[in-house]
């Protein structure tokens, strides 16, 4: 695909995810009644509202149009996936509410995310909306990272010497946790940050847009056995962002995210690893082979 029809394609996305968000803060303070996968590994995946299906409705809608036109699968959360993503040059790869748990309590940390992901499973455009602080952040492969539609870059005059530890709230009350967490701390004081700040209370994209604010983040998820572990949609929109950005978005081993898994639409299998710099996510990969010697 050419640079224009790219940028083309990144208007679409912003501009269904404004819609979305749009009628995602509608809901805000409303009593809605929440509904339950089979399957999820945790209240966090597990929960969805009408406001998913709702949102999802809407981004689909506006996407319709360039599948033929350009030849596109789609792969949403609340759907079913029909396995063209494998066949077709690219696939638009939905998440309408991430973090629905944090949405339905009324905390921030919900998002729409949007991205194109090419069929050997790199990310072509990355779109993640913030209803809350009415945030757009979006990027283009090859043609930049942008904030509000804006070039954005990390100035950092009066550095924050906090380093934050974004992380699901399963992971939070997992096994490895205390452990995590000690070595973190240790990393921060190696690093001379002033303490760790641990938050845990987002969903996936949005955890990964702090990530790549923050001088001193990591954000990650060890590889399990079991399904879950995030999905496609939680993460492809992030990657692309990360990738214009040149900060490290890799799984747990440091290779490149499978974003187009074949057997499944989980990441399990291989874990997920954002961190704002390389000594970070070298740091986490390291810890990760001792954890499991």
């Amino acid at each position: 695909m050419t640079s224009e029809q790219l940028c083309e394609l990144s208007k679409l996305a912003i501009e269904a995810a404004l819609d979305a968000g749009k009628l995602i803060q509608s809901y805000t303070g409303k009593d809605l009644k929440q509904q339950f996968k089979t399957g999820a590994s945790s209240k966090a995946s597990e929960v969805f509202t009408e406001v998913d299906l709702k949102a999802e409705k809407i981004i689909i809608e506006k996407l319709a149009p360039s599948l033929n036109t350009y030849n596109l699968a789609l792969l949403a959360e609340e759907s079913t996936d029909d396995g063209l993503r494998h066949h077709k040059q690219a696939f638009w790869c939905i998440d309408p509410l991430d973090g629905t748990l944090p949405f339905t309590e009324g905390v921030h940390g919900y998002s729409v995310s949007i991205a194109l992901v090419a069929k050997n499973g790199s990310p072509l455009i990355g779109v993640i909306y913030d209803p809350v602080k009415n945030d757009i952040y979006h990027a283009i492969k090859d043609q930049g990272l942008f904030k509000n539609r804006e070039k954005w870059g990390f100035k950092h005059e009066s550095e924050d010497k906090t380093f934050y530890f974004m992380c699901d709230r399963s992971f939070h009350e997992s096994a490895n946790f205390a452990e995590t967490k000690q070595f973190l701390e240790t990393l921060s004081k190696e690093l001379k940050c002033d303490q760790l700040k641990v938050l845990h209370q987002g969903g996936g994209a949005m955890n990964a847009v702090l990530t790549l604010s923050q001088p001193y983040a990591c954000y990650f998820k060890y590889p399990k056995a079991t399904l879950g572990g995030g999905s496609l949609w939680d993460f492809s929109a992030s990657a692309a962002l990360f990738a214009e950005a040149k900060r490290p978005s890799t799984n747990i081993f440091g290779e490149a995210l499978d974003l187009n898994r074949k057997d499944s639409t989980f990441m399990n299998h291989q874990g997920v690893l954002y961190a704002s710099t390389a000594e970070i996510s070298a740091a986490i990969q390291e810890f990760h082979t001792l954890l499991n010697s």
